[in-house]
């Protein structure tokens, strides 16, 4: 890309980082074992399958995360280019690889379900192969209508002797092709700014794979946690989460089906975004603590390293077989030391600057009355859309702890409730009941000056 700096790459190196963490979002799952059931049911995220299996066990709902299969994804996000920009889509997914053990048999080889040779176990397994593409375009081509892209990863098999001569037996692992279609357009959006809708189409174009089979077959043939890092050259990115108030309209507009585009950190330009199958915040990133990937984001480092060292040595000795993935996890975690285990239990970060004045307010009027830290209220939550506990509060006084409010800017009461014996104890550990304000009513002498 003819503007894209040495800075830049540091950048899309460093979003490489992240985009892999996602790629293998759910690949193993503690306890990493094979026999587990939570590893018997694979790939969980981003998965296009074939239209035809799609059309009858996929999703039918455009929702923005892909934890459901379908056959194709699209992406829109808010461009403003500069002249001359180009932008690079990298699409990024994985193949689905079939790793089977064979066992030498009367001088042939036969499927086995596991096999120990030279003292050390292999189990037949699902494993994957990364795949990457880089589609370039320019935004003045675009604006003469929709490129389309082929793409496509090809078959093939290896194979890999166990043991000594003779040896005992063989891996073999096999893929099967897989091919997808990308169709990059822009349009304009009607804002006061030269403000454009980058839309990414993704489908798969597997026509090979009828609607009746299995979905472990179906799996063969699909893109399995397909994703896109998006780049521009000249110009910058909009965010969908946060948009300047004048483009608002425009990022409501953007329809983002099975995947959704956040910015990534690049030091303040706003030329990089992943449009992730899985909902994340703008400008992610992998903690500096973790010492490596544990295929599970949604867990606590410190809490799945401590659990994968409660394994048995029989248990480690199944998940080294499972994967080399799982087993590069147990020798990590085995190599800890106490000091890298207690890098994981706990940091303070410096809270995102909200800029515009954002952020939880001192305090707020309820019913005529300012309220704050210290007010008190009688409590009177809404008999419906709300927590059915909060119904054996009704009547009850409450004390103000906290004002709170959540990303859609709607207002929240943290109270403790009075004459609650474990007050004291919830208060501590931050445990308060919440409340919004047409569920509270002020008492005299609530204003928090008074």
């Amino acid at each position: 890309m003819d503007g894209w700096s040495p800075e830049n790459d540091n950048a899309l190196a460093a979003a490489r980082v992240l985009a892999d963490a996602l790629l293998y979002e759910g690949y193993l799952l503690y306890p990493y074992r094979r026999s587990s059931g939570k590893n018997r049911v694979r790939w969980q995220f981003g998965v296009l399958a074939p239209p035809a299996w799609a059309g009858t066990h996929g999703s039918t709902h455009d929702s923005v995360a892909g934890s459901a299969e379908s056959w194709w994804q699209q992406t829109e996000c808010l461009l403003e280019p500069e002249a001359d920009a180009t932008v690079r889509i990298t699409l990024r997914f994985l193949q689905v690889q079939r790793r089977t053990v064979e066992q030498l048999d009367g001088g042939g080889y036969q499927p086995v379900d596991a096999l120990v040779a030279c003292g050390q176990q292999y189990l037949s397994f699902d494993e994957a192969v990364p795949q990457e593409f880089d589609i370039d375009v320019r935004i003045d081509e675009l604006h003469g209508g929709p490129l389309r892209v082929r793409v496509a990863a090809p078959g093939g098999s290896d194979t890999e002797p166990l043991g000594d001569h003779p040896p005992a037996g063989r891996l073999v692992r096999r893929r099967w092709p897989v091919s997808a279609l990308v169709t990059v357009s822009i349009s304009a959006c009607p804002a006061p700014s030269p403000v454009w809708r980058l839309r990414i189409r993704i489908e798969n174009l597997d026509r090979s794979t009828g609607a009746d089979v299995p979905r472990a077959q179906a799996l063969c043939r699909s893109l399995v946690s397909t994703h896109t890092l998006v780049a521009v050259d000249r110009g910058r990115f909009l965010s969908l989460l946060e948009p300047p108030l004048k483009d608002r309209p425009s990022a409501e507009a953007c329809r983002n089906i099975r995947t959704f585009p956040v910015l990534l950190d690049d030091g303040g330009t706003d030329r990089l975004v992943l449009s992730s199958p899985i909902i994340l915040y703008d400008h992610p990133r992998i903690a500096p603590e973790s010492a490596g990937d544990l295929h599970d984001a949604t867990e606590i480092d410190e809490i799945l390293s401590l659990r994968t060292l409660t394994l048995t040595d029989e248990e480690k000795s199944e998940a080294r077989a499972t994967d080399p993935r799982s087993a590069a996890i147990i020798d990590r975690v085995e190599a800890m030391s106490p000091q890298d285990l207690a890098r994981l239990h706990g940091t303070i970060r410096e809270p995102r600057d909200a800029g515009d004045g954002g952020g939880e307010p001192a305090s707020l009027v309820v019913a005529g009355t300012r309220i704050g830290k210290g007010s008190r209220l009688r409590l009177r939550p809404n008999p419906h859309g709300t927590d059915a506990q909060d119904m054996f509060l009704d009547g009850r006084t409450a004390r103000v702890e906290d004002i709170l409010q959540d990303v859609d800017g709607s207002q929240f009461l943290a109270v403790t409730v009075d004459d609650d014996p474990g007050a004291d104890m919830h208060h501590w550990y931050g445990r308060l009941r919440h409340f919004r304000l047409d569920e509270v009513e002020p008492l005299a002498g609530s204003d928090p000056a008074s």
